[in-house]
């Protein structure tokens, strides 16, 4: 059975290299700029689902299609990729002696047969930043690592010396909760 990832995401498709999973790449065409409605679980499922199905009708036989994205919420607001430097500056001195919430989706869709199946999941942690100088946010940000993340930071780059704790999934943080992949893609 065919499994693909529908996402362009090298932390996605390195984090199922990891765990030795064969699979192909489709990136989806959803748009995810649709509007938070205050259910953090139901938002982040709902986006996943979208992004999985977009491929499912692009591809035939028997195949399971995996769809995820990665958001960060402070203050119940959505920190999304930063626009530009300053955007970046401002989403960091905020997060920065803080604590934001990390909420990454799952959707695994499985079609065989003809039959579909639909696995939802989300993976929800708390990401504690440290307090940081003006210069050490700009300094970071002129590694250039923040500008296509979500928050502004990431956890498993240069960024991960500002993490001052995690309570929750690593991996989920990172873009891919990888044991509950494992467990669907083994159970299915």
């Amino acid at each position: 059975m065919d499994i693909i990832l529908a996402s362009a995401s090298p932390r996605r498709k390195e984090l199922l290299e990891q765990i030795n999973i064969k699979f192909k790449i489709m990136v989806s065409n959803v748009d995810e700029n649709c509007v938070f409605n205050g259910d953090i679980s139901e938002y982040v499922k709902e986006l996943a689902f979208q992004k999985a199905n977009s491929i499912k009708n692009k591809v035939t036989g028997n195949f399971c299609i995996i769809g995820s994205d990665t958001v960060v919420f402070f203050e119940n607001k959505i920190l999304g990729k930063p626009k530009d430097k300053e955007d970046a500056f401002n989403m960091l001195k905020k997060l920065q002696n803080n604590k934001c919430i990390v909420s990454t989706r799952l959707c695994i869709i499985k079609v065989e047969k003809g039959n579909k199946k639909i696995y939802k999941d989300v993976s929800t942690c708390e990401v504690y930043l440290d307090e940081m100088t003006d210069e050490e946010i700009d300094e970071y940000i002129n590694t250039g690592e923040p500008m296509d993340k979500a928050g502004a930071f990431a956890i498993q780059g240069i960024g991960g010396r500002y993490i001052k704790e995690i309570k929750g999934d690593y991996y989920a943080v990172v873009g891919l909760p990888i044991n509950k992949v494992y467990k669907i893609l083994r159970k299915i």
